[in-house]
């Protein structure tokens, strides 16, 4: 039997209709002489009938049990009245079986494929081939393929030429640790997997390829989180001879024909807000800000500089910031058990404790409410802009910890009480004129912001000669947000030889560790590089987003889970004794 629709496709336009149809069996119920299976493909259900009028047919629907597949003909016919189910696209109709058969059997599986699915995640990930089956995994699957379908319709329709770069690379100090891949044909040499495509593209530029995109894998040896994995794809774009904002422009319009293309959403690209990373930190404490959370951070530094709250004025006395943002209706929807589970998690940022107060009809309330008499306290709710009801967090101390914390809290706060706004669904944001460098804890040494080959503001240039401090220069960088998370960062590159040599030598290294490191390029720039810059964006994250989940991994078919690994294949996994061989490699404990 040749399939002539999908089963979530059928609906009263196919009433009378003779179709063969194919899928897993989702649910059976035996009344008898009348049988009753839902149907699943990848578009959806429909109700298949079995009845005593065809008896071959009812025989094999005996046999059926969930998730066999199975195929079958029939005619399309409306349901009874009282069977009707408006939940589901085919809910009006259904197939009166004449033919059927068993094309595969199946195990009880080791959890319901369905949505809402009360399953352990790892057994899910063990079972990925099932969990896949589920229709909001279909569902996720399909947004990620829309997208990727229109980045290449978009790029194709503005001349840009896709181009595939190396997988198996040289290891180059970019930021991240490589994945490395050892050389059998070399012993002791290894290959890296790319963490972008960075390098090769800049060539691209030189060889003249003025407009260069691709899909492109990029592999990172970082911890996990929600929205990040070890293997991940990015729309990667490179271009000659514009400048940044033409650039931002131009993904402003694929961004917009996306949203379009993938959720039928139309995007005001005029909406779009571009804040200075400076802004970006002052206002949310994030270089990456939730747009549509209707508070911000205030700036009490001035304000309780001379508090009799001494942990508020010794740390403006130290050199340090306080800092609150007020959540409306907060002041009724947290007790202190919520506010000292907030206090809890923020130690993870630094912060020593968490100051409260709760903003009433008679002023102000909570542990430090006596620090500050009436005038003090008027000037508190001055200058947070504080309401009755609201609830006023405090951060205290050192600039860096106290932005983290207010971010988190901005953000927890906003989806404890749903304070999001729903008018503004999709809050893109470009960040610009982000520093040039900083400073790694992990490290313990300034490194490149974004990466060594981003071109310094023009006005800044000076600060890489001799004698000037590197650290006060700002770049020709921007980073693409939606709702607090980053999908994309770009930059105007470095194209000028003396300009490069300046930047790694900034960076710490010596022109002999420069040129074994980047040596391919470096020489490249002496054969005339254009003006260039790109972006990359992530598409893992976008997916995410536009399917509304909080986790990447329900965007990604067979992901690692947050140790990394991969259930379902166990991988990684240790390799024999002959294997390590060959590659001439010792592994303590290898078979």
């Amino acid at each position: 039997m040749k399939r002539t629709t999908y089963a979530g496709l059928i609906d009263e336009k196919y009433l009378g209709q003779t179709v063969t149809l194919s899928g897993w069996v989702q649910k059976r119920r035996d009344f008898g002489d009348l049988i009753f299976v839902d149907l699943r493909d990848r578009e959806g259900i429909v109700q298949l009938t079995f009845n005593a009028t065809h008896p071959a047919a009812l025989a094999v629907a005996e046999a059926m049990r969930n998730e066999y597949v199975i195929a079958v003909t029939g005619t399309v016919i409306d349901r009874e009245a009282s069977q009707v189910n408006n939940k589901i696209h085919s809910g009006k109709v259904e197939i009166d079986v004449t033919e059927a058969e068993i094309l595969a059997t199946s195990k009880t599986p080791p959890f319901y494929i369905e949505d809402g699915v009360n399953a352990n995640e790892e057994l899910k990930l063990q079972y990925r081939y099932l969990d896949l089956r589920r229709p909001e995994m279909q569902k996720n699957l399909r947004i990620r393929s829309k997208i990727m379908s229109s980045a290449m319709k978009f790029m194709d329709d503005n001349d840009f030429i896709n181009i595939e770069t190396p997988i198996l690379a040289k290891s180059t100090p970019e930021g991240a640790r490589d994945y490395l891949v050892p050389s059998r044909i070399f012993p002791g040499s290894f290959y890296a997997l790319p963490q972008s495509p960075q390098l090769f593209k800049q060539l691209l530029m030189g060889a003249g390829f003025d407009r260069y995109f691709q899909i492109a894998r990029a592999f990172r040896d970082e911890d996990l989180r929600g929205d990040r994995q070890p293997e991940f794809t990015q729309m990667d774009l490179e271009t000659s001879f514009m400048s940044a904002d033409e650039i931002r422009a131009l993904v402003n319009e694929w961004v917009k024909t996306m949203m379009h293309d993938v959720i039928g959403y139309d995007l005001d690209t005029d909406a779009i807000q571009t804040l200075t990373w400076e802004e970006a930190m002052t206002r949310f404490g994030t270089d990456k800000p939730d747009l549509r959370i209707p508070y911000e951070l205030k700036d009490l530094s001035e304000t309780v500089k001379d508090s009799e709250f001494g942990v508020f004025a010794n740390a403006v006395k130290d050199g340090g910031v306080v800092k609150a943002i007020a959540v409306p209706g907060g002041a009724a929807h947290y007790s202190r058990k919520d506010i000292d589970k907030l206090a809890q998690y923020i130690e993870r940022f630094g912060a020593k404790g968490l100051a409260w107060l709760k903003v009433t009809a008679d002023g102000i309330s909570g542990p430090i409410a006596k620090f500050f008499p009436e005038a003090d306290a008027d000037a508190l709710l001055a200058a947070t802009g504080a309401k009755e009801g609201d609830l006023l967090l405090f951060g205290a101390g050192r600039a860096d910890v106290v932005a983290a914390t207010l971010d988190y809290l901005r953000r927890q706060t906003a989806q404890d009480l749903d304070l999001i706004d729903q008018d503004n669904p999709w809050a893109f944001a470009w960040i610009v004129d982000w520093p040039l460098f900083e400073y790694s804890e992990e490290f313990d040494r300034w490194i490149a912001a974004h990466h060594p080959f981003t071109m310094p503001n023009e006005a800044d240039l000076h600060y890489l000669d001799e004698g000037e401090d590197p650290h006060q220069a700002h770049a020709q960088s921007y980073d693409l947000v939606l709702n607090g998370y980053e999908l994309g960062s770009g930059s105007i590159r470095i194209h000028r030889m003396d300009v490069q040599e300046k930047m790694l030598k900034a960076l710490g290294f010596t022109p002999e560790a420069a040129h074994e490191a980047f040596g391919f390029l470096l020489e490249g720039m002496e054969y005339g590089f254009p003006p260039m810059g790109g972006i990359a964006l992530g598409l893992d994250r976008l997916a995410m987003l536009l399917a509304g989940q909080d986790n990447i991994r329900e965007v990604i078919a067979f992901p690692k889970n947050s140790r990394a690994t991969e259930p379902m294949t166990e991988a990684p996994t240790r390799v024999d004794g002959k294997q390590l061989n060959d590659l001439g490699l010792i592994v303590p404990d290898a078979d």
